[in-house]
């Protein structure tokens, strides 16, 4: 298994770069959506956007990232001793009639496929994604976690519906009509992803890019009025049937497999990475279950993290596992503590299941 980094697009730089390496990273998973254009996102102190119904800003120009673009990134990025290995998340501008199902869909399915293909010529292995209308949404920061650290919980879902010219908590359209979003069906929600899938699984097998689909963040059926496409571990496998093609992986998240209510996160790990289904991991631990749960340090929540690691190890699982969602330290720098926390247990537990027999 290799350690990974994940760095919003602002983090860019080279003191991020070398806290990476710095922490044991060998491998960066990048945000290149910004996700932190509205005044309550601080990029100076960058937590994880929270996603209140306001949203969290408006969205980038939809515009395709160009090969030369991506390559100077990863230049940078290798630069410092770092490999790329995947990108995380559209910019919604570029998809969301796709996500609509609007009239632009077959417009921007297009421009998703150059994207794709752009990324592989890049020699960027994995674009992590999550086919969602509200996104990540329902949650609130308190001193939820050991210390009374700050992180991120849950209490009752947001059932402020989605207004127009908003999608996966960002504004494309300033000047929409007003109103919210049509209701619409599970059912009318996984159509939705069929086209999506069927279109460019082809295109990323042949550019030699693997997709890996997140789980809904939080893992409800319904959110602000709109259906959720994978809110329990079983629906993963749906993902995957629609495609037998090696692109067609998972954003492994294991906190928000452990949130939801039914089945076993030992189970679903061992389950999907038994069949190679794993494109990468969000190594994360929670206490509880939606629609009541709190995010809290590595070591302090439900879910056996050296466990988690096992079964990886046993069904030889090789690819790149990286924080997510870490508590905010009390000290100058909050991010940078509660990062650098989760590493250092993520180094060692990483070495002692190593040198652990299976």
């Amino acid at each position: 298994m290799k350690l990974g980094f994940g760095l919003y697009r602002h983090m860019l730089d080279e003191e991020h770069f070398r806290f990476a390496k710095q922490c044991g990273a060998t491998h960066l998973v990048v945000h290149l959506v910004d996700y932190f254009s509205h005044e309550k996102n601080n990029k100076e102190n960058a937590n994880q956007p929270i996603g209140e119904s306001e949203g969290w800003g408006k969205t980038g120009k939809g515009e395709i990232w160009s090969v030369e673009e991506l390559l100077k990134i990863k230049a940078k990025i290798n630069s410092y001793g770092l490999e790329w290995h995947a990108i995380e998340n559209f910019d919604p501008a570029m998809w969301y009639d796709v996500l609509l199902d609007g009239p632009r869909k077959s417009e921007q399915i297009e421009n998703v496929k150059q994207l794709i293909r752009n990324i592989g010529e890049a020699g960027i292995p994995v674009f992590g994604y999550n086919f969602s209308l509200a996104g990540v949404s329902s949650r609130f920061q308190g001193k939820f976690a050991r210390g009374g650290a700050i992180s991120v919980g849950m209490d009752g879902v947001d059932e402020t519906p989605v207004p127009n010219g908003m999608v996966w908590n960002m504004i494309y359209d300033e000047n929409a009509p007003q109103g919210t979003m049509p209701l619409i069906s599970h059912e009318e929600l996984w159509s939705r992803f069929q086209f999506f899938i069927e279109q460019i699984i082809p295109v990323a097998e042949e550019a030699g890019v693997i997709m890996a689909a997140h789980p809904d963040d939080p893992p409800m059926p319904v959110v602000r009025n709109t259906p959720r496409l994978v809110y329990q571990p079983h629906m993963y496998q749906k993902v995957i049937d629609y495609t037998g093609s090696p692109s067609n992986k998972l954003e492994f998240c294991l906190g928000t497999i452990a949130e939801m209510t039914e089945g076993d996160v030992y189970e679903a790990t061992d389950f999907y990475s038994k069949q190679n289904r794993i494109a990468y991991i969000h190594f994360r631990n929670i206490i509880g279950k939606v629609p009541h749960y709190k995010e809290v340090f590595v070591d302090e929540g439900d879910v056996d993290m050296y466990k988690i690691l096992r079964i990886l190890k046993k069904n030889n699982f090789n690819g790149v596992i990286i924080p997510d969602h870490t508590p905010q330290m009390d000290c100058s720098a909050p991010w940078h503590a509660g990062m650098a926390f989760a590493m250092g247990f993520m180094v060692a537990a990483l070495k002692q299941v190593d040198q652990e027999k299976v």
